[in-house]
């Protein structure tokens, strides 16, 4: 739909106002703070993305996947039955089998998912990745090249057969919010699940006004096809008040209905631990210590 991209504006300065005004909500507290954090961690794609990834701590990683907040704080806000779990376990194609028969052995669904390339797709999908997270070139944006970013997304979709793609748009280096707003509309058209802001390894990662611009464009494709896209914002978020901002931000643009882990994630590895550390404090009223938090 070249006409639908070709009209495209997006009114930079005004997005950013947007996005200021956000940040400038008053932060909610006590038990309501408490119930956005659990409703966080299960919208978290824990994820080890280094080279020198093992079995044992990927395996460590899918243990506190299963058990992202400690069971005796769970029990004190009576949460210990909910099931409450992170979305999904990312890693490398290296991994998937290691982070797929740690889960299995844990006894739990949590859905592996994977960064790779079309080469690795098939593979990563054969090892029992039910998620595939794809990197899009981003040349193809800075030369305006839309059909061939649509060819290059369709290719991957098309590999990833029943495994859901996240497509990741490195926003940060697309050069303006127009650019993120139609490589968002091309990766949607091209049949991406969700639409993600950045690898979380670029300069520049998620910002709120560039989660304004993507969000609408999802809401324009749902409300001009009737299929509903997810959104993950990932890299850069690191604490509890950012992640309550970005939910805030979903139910503002988009509604409750994106309040779940099948149309929102936040990419992080770091945020499970500030997430688990204000649980701590609300539950005891004091701060935790390191060996208060052991598997943090």
């Amino acid at each position: 739909e070249l006409g639908w991209i070709s009209k495209v504006y997006v009114n930079p300065p005004a997005v950013v106002r947007h996005a200021e005004q956000i940040q400038k909500w008053r932060t909610v507290r006590g038990n309501w703070q408490a119930a956005w954090l659990l409703k966080a961690v299960t919208c978290i794609d824990l994820t080890t993305l280094s080279g020198d990834d093992t079995p044992s701590n990927v395996h460590r990683l899918c243990f506190k996947a299963k058990h992202p907040i400690r069971e005796d704080l769970l029990k004190a806000l009576d949460m210990h039955d909910k099931g409450i779990t992170v979305a999904a376990v990312c890693v490398y194609p290296a991994r998937v089998t290691d982070a797929v028969s740690a889960l299995k052995a844990a006894g739990c669904n949590i859905p592996v998912a994977s960064e790779t390339k079309l080469a690795e797709i098939k593979l990563a999908v054969q090892y029992g990745a039910r998620e595939i997270d794809i990197v899009i070139s981003r040349s193809l944006v800075l030369c305006g090249q839309w059909e061939g970013l649509y060819e290059e997304i369709r290719q991957c979709r098309q590999a990833c057969g029943e495994a859901h793609m996240k497509t990741i748009l490195a926003t940060g280096e697309l050069g303006s919010l127009a650019n993120v707003y139609k490589a968002s509309m091309i990766a949607m058209m091209a049949g991406s699940d969700f639409i993600k802001t950045s690898t979380g390894k670029e300069v520049e990662n998620a910002t709120l006004p560039v989660g304004v611009v993507m969000m609408r464009a999802i809401k324009e494709f749902y409300w001009q096809t009737g299929n509903k896209v997810g959104f993950k914002p990932a890299g850069g978020i690191r604490t509890a008040k950012e992640a309550i901002t970005w939910l805030m931000l979903v139910k503002e643009e988009l509604g409750v209905e994106w309040l779940k882990p099948e149309l929102f994630r936040l990419g992080a590895s770091s945020l499970l631990e500030d997430i688990e550390k204000q649980i701590f404090h609300h539950v005891t009223g004091s701060y935790a210590h390191q060996h208060d938090l052991a598997m943090a």
